[in-house]
C-alpha cells in the first residue's frame, strides 16, 4: 500500500478538526456582535462543505484530530467572549464543566490498545456529565434569561396547560417579540413538559438533546466514534450560551437523528414520525424534504407522508385561528426587520454597502442551492452520512443569506456534519472523490449485528 494512502485520512481528519474548531469558536464570538471576519469565516465554511460534498472526499474521525478539536474547544471557552445571563458563581461552575469536560474527553479519546473501548465509554459519559452540569447550572443560575425565545416558550407552555391557543396570546415581560409565537406548534408541545414538571422549558430541551445523543450511539459504526461525536456535539464552543438562551435547534437535531436511525435500520416508514415532528417544530426544515424526495432509501412516498403528517400535527392550531397562525409563523417573519447582530451576507450587504437585498435574491440563492443538491442526490444516490451533509449544506446556505440567522441556526449545521461522521458506512458504499464509481446507489441499512471487533475498533 502506498504511504500516501495511509496519511490522507489522517490529514483530512485534522483539517476537519481545525475547521470544526474555527467554525464554532467564531460562532461563540458572534453572540452578540456583527463582524466582517465572522461573515467571511462562515462563507468559507459554506464553500468548504460544498466542495467536500461535490468531490465526495472520505473523512473519518481520528484520535489526534478529535483531541485537537476538544482541547481547542476548552481553550475557546476560556478565551473567547461568552454571552450569558448566568450569575458569577454559576458562570464559573458551568465554564469549568465546559473546560474540564473537553480536556478529559480529549485525553480518553486519544487512547489506543485494549482499553480503547472502555476509555471511549468513559469519554462519552464524561461528555454527558459535563453537559448536564452546564445545563443544570444554566437553568438554576439564570432563571429568567432576558430573551424573547425563553419567555414565549414558557408562557406558551402555560397556555397549553390552560387549553389556550398560544398563537392568539400576548407575552408578558418579553424583551423582544410580544404578540407572536414564531415557531411551529410542536416546539411548544415537546418542550412544555419541562415547564410543567420542573418549571423551565430548558430542562426538556436538555433531555431532548440527550435523546438525540442516544440516537447517535445507535447510528455510530463503533463505540469510539459514538463517544467522539457525543463530545463534539455536547461540548462545542458556545454551548453554554445555547443552553442559557433556550435556543431550540437541539430539538430539531434529535428529530433528524432518529429519522436517520430508523432509515439505517430499514424502518424508513417509522422514520416519518420523528421527521414530521421536527418539521412541525420549525418552518425551515421544509427545505430538506425535496432532497429526501429523490433519495431512494426514503423516497417520494415517505416524503409525502411526512408532509401529510406534519400538516395533521399543526392543523389544530391553524384551524383554531388561521389569521393568527399565518401572521405568527409566516408574514411576521417575512416582514421582520434585519437583526443587526446576524452575521450573514444579507447583513454584510446592508451594514457595509448600505444595500438591502431584495427578497427574491435570497430566494434565488436558496432555491438554486436546493435544486443543485436535489439534482446531485438524485443522480448519485449517496449513503446516509453524505445525505446528512447535503441537508446541512442546504441549511447553511439558507442561513448565510438570511437576515436573522444566529448561533443556533449555524449550530444545527455543524451538528449535522458531526452526526454524519458517526454514521456507519456500508461496505458497498462508493466515494466519488476517491476514485469509486459514481451513480450507483449506496445501501444504507446498516443491519443490526456487529462483531465485537468492529465495535471496538477506533
Amino acid at each position: 500500500m502506498p504511504s500516501g494512502t495511509r496519511t490522507r485520512p489522517s490529514s483530512r481528519a485534522t483539517v476537519l478538526a481545525v475547521a470544526w474548531l474555527v467554525f464554532f469558536t467564531v460562532l461563540q464570538w458572534s453572540v452578540v456582535r456583527y463582524r466582517i471576519p465572522i461573515v467571511a469565516t462562515l462563507t468559507l465554511a459554506t464553500v468548504a462543505l460544498a466542495l467536500w460534498q461535490w468531490r465526495g472526499w472520505q473523512v473519518r474521525l481520528t484520535g489526534p484530530a478529535v483531541a485537537l478539536a476538544l482541547s481547542g474547544a476548552a481553550l475557546a471557552t476560556l478565551a473567547v467572549p461568552l454571552f450569558s445571563y448566568l450569575a458569577p458563581t454559576g458562570l464559573a461552575v458551568a465554564t469549568s464543566a465546559l473546560v474540564a469536560g473537553p480536556l478529559v474527553c480529549a485525553a480518553l479519546l486519544w487512547s489506543r490498545g485494549r482499553g480503547a473501548v472502555r476509555a471511549a465509554r468513559a469519554a462519552g459519559a464524561t461528555a454527558v456529565l459535563a453537559y448536564v452540569v452546564a445545563a443544570a447550572t444554566a437553568v438554576i443560575s439564570s432563571p429568567r434569561p432576558r430573551i424573547d425565545v425563553w419567555v414565549t416558550l414558557q408562557q406558551a407552555s402555560d397556555g397549553i396547560a390552560r387549553g389556550e391557543n398560544f398563537y392568539a396570546m400576548n407575552w408578558t415581560g418579553s424583551p423582544g417579540i410580544q404578540d407572536a409565537f414564531t415557531y411551529l406548534p410542536w416546539t411548544a408541545v415537546l418542550l412544555a413538559p419541562g415547564r410543567w414538571i420542573a418549571g423551565d422549558v430548558r430542562w426538556a430541551l436538555a433531555v431532548w438533546t440527550l435523546v438525540g445523543v442516544a440516537g447517535v450511539w445507535l447510528l455510530a459504526r463503533h463505540t469510539w466514534t459514538a463517544a467522539a461525536a457525543t463530545a463534539l456535539l455536547l461540548l462545542a464552543p458556545g454551548t453554554l450560551t445555547q443552553l442559557d438562551q433556550a435556543w431550540t435547534e437541539p430539538l430539531l437535531l434529535t428529530g433528524i437523528v432518529w429519522w436517520a436511525v430508523l432509515v439505517q435500520r430499514d424502518e424508513a416508514w417509522w422514520a416519518v414520525v420523528p421527521l414530521a415532528l421536527a418539521c412541525a417544530s420549525k418552518q425551515h426544515l421544509a427545505l430538506l424534504l425535496p432532497v429526501l424526495l429523490v433519495w431512494r432509501p426514503f423516497g417520494w412516498q415517505r416524503t409525502l407522508a411526512t408532509g401529510a403528517l406534519t400538516g395533521v400535527l399543526i392543523a389544530p392550531w391553524f384551524l383554531a385561528s388561521p389569521p393568527d397562525f399565518v401572521h405568527d409563523t409566516i408574514t411576521l417573519l417575512l416582514s421582520f426587520h434585519p437583526i443587526k447582530f446576524a452575521n450573514t451576507l444579507y447583513l454584510l450587504a446592508l451594514n457595509t454597502f448600505g444595500v438591502t437585498l431584495p427578497f427574491y435574491v435570497t430566494g434565488v440563492v436558496v432555491l438554486g442551492t436546493l435544486a443543485s443538491v436535489v439534482w446531485t442526490v438524485r443522480r448519485r444516490q449517496p449513503d446516509l452520512g453524505q445525505v446528512l451533509r447535503w441537508l446541512a449544506l442546504v441549511l447553511l446556505v439558507a442561513n448565510l443569506v438570511n437576515k436573522q440567522a444566529f448561533y443556533n441556526q449555524f449550530w444545527l449545521v455543524g451538528a449535522l456534519v458531526v452526526v454524519s461522521l458517526a454514521v456507519r458506512v456500508p461496505a458497498a458504499a462508493t466515494v466519488p472523490g476517491d476514485g469509486a464509481q459514481q451513480g450507483a446507489p449506496a445501501h444504507v441499512g446498516g443491519g443490526r449485528a456487529r462483531s465485537s471487533r468492529e465495535a471496538a475498533a477506533p
